[in-house]
């Protein structure tokens, strides 16, 4: 059985097995309840990390936009808060939650602020960042980063900054997995 190994910090270890998906992280949701990944098995997945002052934050409206066209379909937008790139996302969950809804009336699951990089990189993002996937692989280079994952919890697409929510190569990768 082929082993992923990942140091998360210098203190915590932990192995990967080939086998192990996105549905076996727990995480706490951006009120603080304790969430496992599980709970979306069998849906379409769109996972982000996020920062409420970014030049791509606008990307929150589209993101909304998709959820609410695909989500009778089996399809979740996650978000993940992340402050790891210029300090933009400075504020507390309770701050960026409100600043969602208000701004951009987000209603897909949030959740609590993780780092994305570094030495105390979130084990999922770990994960992520270092299973092989169709696009590239390697570290977050920067905020709204996508991961589009299929109903059986693999990558199929991985999404750079740039491309938009609700542009044809998303969505068209989206529209196959539905």
């Amino acid at each position: 059985m082929k082993t992923i190994s990942l140091i998360i910090g210098s203190l915590l270890f932990m192995s990967i097995s080939a086998d192990t998906s996105i549905y076996d992280f727990e995480l706490n949701s951006i009120s603080g309840d304790e969430v496992s990944l599980s709970e979306f098995e069998g849906n379409v997945l769109l996972i982000v990390n996020t920062a409420s002052e970014c030049g791509y934050t606008p990307q929150y409206e589209e993101l909304q936009e998709l959820y609410e066209t695909y989500n009778d379909e089996g399809f979740y937008v996650l978000g993940f808060p992340a402050n790891n790139f210029g300090g933009q996302e400075p504020g507390s969950d309770e701050e960026i939650a409100q600043f969602c809804e208000l701004n951009y009336g987000v209603t897909f699951p949030m959740f609590s602020k993780i780092s994305v990089k570094g030495d105390d990189q979130h084990p999922l993002y770990s994960y992520l960042t270092q299973v092989e996937n169709p696009d590239f692989t390697g570290e977050i280079g920067w905020n709204f980063e996508k991961f589009l994952i299929d109903r059986n919890g693999n990558i199929v697409r991985r999404f750079k900054s740039n491309v938009t929510p609700t542009g044809d190569e998303l969505t068209e990768s989206l529209k196959e997995l539905l």
